[in-house]
């Protein structure tokens, strides 16, 4: 068969059978991320536009990052107390507001406060994401619908990247509001197309009952927690392509430019590689898979200590952007596996916080590290992370629970095909 048309029937197949819930959840996600300017360039806008010092800059970050933390939870809870879709319209439209304030705020305090507020604001709508999507999507297609959102949140970040540098040499507040509006334009997406999806028996359940799962609940499920650790561990690894690469690229004599040029082979790969790679992960053990892709990026940071020109630091970005594309989504599906029905948001608000708390740490970590002993002691130290981290999975996942079986969102049937969508696969094809 010529490439073309196993190309063609590869991604026919990858998109196909999904519910039209989701491919409006999924637009939503690409447009909030193709809008995506200000995480870019902020650390550029408080030092060459408003003369702040990077001190300050960092402190904003750290700010930001802690909003984050503080939501991830707070926006597990309103997920399942409120439900998915208000607590999406909540975040998105609190986002938009936010986000074009923080452009007209000057005060260094009024600016760290709104940075602040942007960062709970943005992450509160993740936990509602994905309990949404484990909700309309059938169990056994939800490997597949966590790759494709985590493509479209790539693909969308990648063109964001590049319009942010051009944007910003106009007008950094015509940055501040494209983002505000293109939120905005989620949150309409939103309430004009999908449904609330929060399952039947928790719309059903008294209050009582509904606080049945609480986060003490959360914090007392020993095995979740293991995972959220585990996966807090991964985190800092990937971490390092943002805060210990660049650092230890500029000590050994790298350029910015250079330094664009490695980690853009991130981008490009997650981009053409996620959907053949999730053909090929999708029925696969999630215990293999996260065991594999926690060692493969341990090992694929680690191998930078031996990287000495930017070619072969391309190389190593290879090696642990294939654990990334395979990991985001497994890992994503485990939670669902793990978290009792009526407890989607908090246990996916959990989950979400390991790598808010790892956004947080690792760049204390690394600048720790590399000032102390030296960028080739991070890398080590990812390696041997990345091992600790694939044997705990190893360990702790020896028997994972099955996926429940699938229940229709909407009591007429399962939800009507998008236009243009060829008719669901069976269970048993390929």
């Amino acid at each position: 068969m010529p490439y073309a048309l196993r190309a063609r029937r590869a991604v026919r197949e990858t998109v196909s059978g999904l519910p039209r819930e989701f491919w409006w959840l999924w637009t939503s996600t690409l447009v909030n991320r193709l809008g995506a300017f200000v995480a870019t360039f902020m650390a550029l806008y408080l030092t060459l536009d408003r003369g702040y010092s990077a001190t300050y800059a960092g402190l904003v970050a750290a700010l930001h990052g802690l909003g984050g933390v503080i939501s991830s939870l707070g926006g597990g809870v309103m997920t399942d107390r409120l439900g998915r879709r208000p607590t999406l319209l909540i975040a998105q439209a609190s986002t938009a507001v936010s986000v074009a304030l923080l452009g007209f705020v000057h005060h260094p305090v009024a600016i760290a406060g709104v940075a602040f507020l942007v960062g709970m604001a943005s992450n509160a709508s993740r936990p509602a994401v994905q309990a949404m999507m484990a909700d309309i999507v059938r169990p056994e297609d939800r490997i597949r619908a966590f790759s494709l959102n985590y493509w479209a949140i790539n693909l969308g970040f990648a063109v964001s990247s590049m319009g942010a540098g051009f944007i910003a040499e106009v007008s950094y507040l015509a940055g501040f509001l494209i983002e505000a509006g293109m939120t905005m334009v989620c949150a309409i997406l939103v309430f004009v197309k999908l449904p609330e999806s929060k399952p039947a028996e928790t719309v059903k359940t008294t209050a009582a009952s509904d606080s049945s799962v609480s986060l003490g609940t959360v914090l007392r499920d020993g095995r979740f927690m293991s995972v959220v650790g585990l996966s807090f561990l991964v985190a800092l690894i990937f971490q390092q392509a943002s805060v210990g690469l660049p650092v230890a690229m500029g000590e050994a004599g790298f350029t910015s430019a250079e330094y664009g040029m490695a980690i853009a082979v991130n981008g490009v790969l997650i981009v053409v590689l996620q959907i053949p790679v999730t053909r090929f992960i999708e029925h696969r053990d999630p215990r293999r898979l996260l065991v594999v892709s926690s060692v493969l990026a341990g090992y694929g940071f680690g191998l930078t200590a031996f990287a000495g020109s930017v070619g072969v630091i391309a190389l190593t970005v290879c090696v642990w952007t294939l654990a990334e594309i395979v990991n985001a989504p497994t890992q994503t599906g485990l939670v669902v596996r793990l978290s009792p029905l009526h407890g989607r948001g908090r246990y996916q608000g959990m989950y979400s916080m390991s790598w808010s708390v790892a956004a947080l740490v690792a760049p204390l970590m690394s600048g720790f590290v590399i000032d102390r002993f030296g960028a080739e002691w991070l890398w080590g130290l990812c390696a041997v992370v990345g091992t600790v981290a694939g044997l705990g999975y190893g360990a702790l996942l020896r028997r994972v629970p099955e996926e429940e079986p699938a229940e229709p969102t909407d009591p007429a049937g399962p939800a009507a095909a998008a236009p243009g969508e060829v008719p669901e696969r069976s269970a048993s094809a390929p």
